[in-house]
């Protein structure tokens, strides 16, 4: 997903659950600033870098991919944009190395999408935009993962986009994936920039669906592939459905985060808030265009709903106010909350992860349980979990 679901549509998703268009514009903001709050823009800011949630592509051609290195991938990939479905998936005639890499595979209503939901639970607006965009990712980011891996990861020639036929039904279109610097996406064409093939299982170009580019990004994509982690087996992707279904389950996640739902349960859907809006958010879904036509139709609805369009996305919004702050009152900011609420999350996947025997996202201690132990940015955490316990 890009900055017209995560932002836009996040937005008009907070107001339909209830928040005011400001309260739904901190929260639409947290959703799409995961993916531009890389290290690179932690150091402009002097943020603590443990609290990055992407990485930019030169910080991943600089990256190395050693174990540590691979680790340190993991953790920002797989905690924020590919959440792993199943930590004890079982695959016969497999090895535990196959098995820990597989079980990593992102696909939406996992353990981990629940446990994300609860960890933002009175955290505040930040930490409700941060869940919206791992949500979101769960649907459009299914079927793959968030670590290198040739077998996860890579795509083959037998890759095909199902184009409605005008009569109810879809043709076949095969994909053409290029690798030009210089070259976009060519929508009418079926065209689009993906990572070079590199025969390799730890390569960086195996991450996540870089080799499938940002086709699984676009909400209008229904495509078939055959990935190997599936024996070969043709998959679809209906990403219309998807990021339907990723919307209505926005809309409870929201719901209960803002306490007017007494629970958040998996594969729970907010049908009746979504209905009087369908056709328009199916019409947007179903559309063939760019991302940013995309925005402008998601800011139109926004305003439609709610009477006031949301303020065009900006990373710099809440940078100046962050920078300036006094070095006690920056967690107070809107940035200082959301890269508290990154922290809790990276640390909570890393944990679980971990305590799954799985060491792919490196050595993991439960900070609340364990106390200052560890990386030194995640101990304002213990201070305060403390300080909250304590009211």
């Amino acid at each position: 997903m890009q900055k017209d679901f995560h932002y836009y549509a996040t937005y008009c998703a907070a107001v339909l659950a209830g928040y005011t268009p400001f309260e739904s514009e901190t929260i639409a903001y947290c959703a799409a600033l995961p993916d531009f709050c890389s290290k690179t823009f932690l150091s402009s800011i002097g943020a603590p870098l443990e609290g990055a949630t992407t990485q930019t592509n030169l910080e991943l051609m600089d990256a190395h991919t050693d174990l540590v290195g691979l680790q340190d991938i993991t953790r920002i990939w797989a905690s924020f944009h590919f959440l792993p479905y199943d930590l004890y998936a079982k695959k016969k005639g497999c090895t535990k190395r196959y098995l820990d890499k597989y079980r990593l595979l992102c696909k939406p209503n996992g353990a981990l999408v629940k446990d994300t939901v609860l960890l933002a639970k009175d955290r505040g607006l930040e930490a409700a935009g941060l869940v919206m965009h791992i949500v979101a990712d769960t649907w459009a980011h299914r079927y793959f993962a968030g670590t290198p891996s040739l077998v996860l990861n890579n795509t083959t020639g037998h890759f095909f986009e199902l184009l409605p036929d005008g009569n109810g039904g879809y043709q076949k279109q095969r994909v053409v994936f290029t690798h030009s610097p210089s070259k976009g996406d060519d929508i009418a064409h079926c065209s689009y920039k993906a990572t070079l093939n590199r025969w390799s299982e730890t390569s960086i170009m195996m991450l996540g669906h870089g080799r499938a580019g940002h086709l699984p990004d676009y909400s209008f994509a229904r495509y078939r592939y055959l990935p190997a982690w599936a024996e070969y087996e043709e998959i679809e992707k209906d990403n219309p459905s998807d990021y339907e279904h990723a919307f209505l389950q926005m809309l409870v996640a929201l719901e209960y985060l803002r306490g007017t739902r007494d629970s958040f349960e998996l594969d729970r859907y907010d049908a009746a808030a979504f209905a009087p809006w369908a056709e328009q958010i199916r019409a947007i879904l179903n559309r063939r265009q760019t991302m940013e036509d995309s925005c402008m139709d998601w800011s139109a609805l926004g305003e439609r709903i709610s009477g006031r369009a949301p303020t065009p996305f900006a990373r710099e919004t809440h940078q100046a106010s962050y920078r300036n702050a006094a070095q006690t009152e920056k967690d107070e900011t809107v940035l200082g909350r959301f890269l508290l609420a990154a922290l809790r999350q990276k640390s909570m996947v890393t944990n679980k992860v971990f305590s799954s025997g799985n060491l792919l996202m490196g050595i993991s201690v439960d900070y609340m349980k364990e106390g200052l132990r560890g990386i030194r940015a995640y101990h304002k955490l213990i201070r305060i979990g403390e300080e909250r316990d304590a009211k």
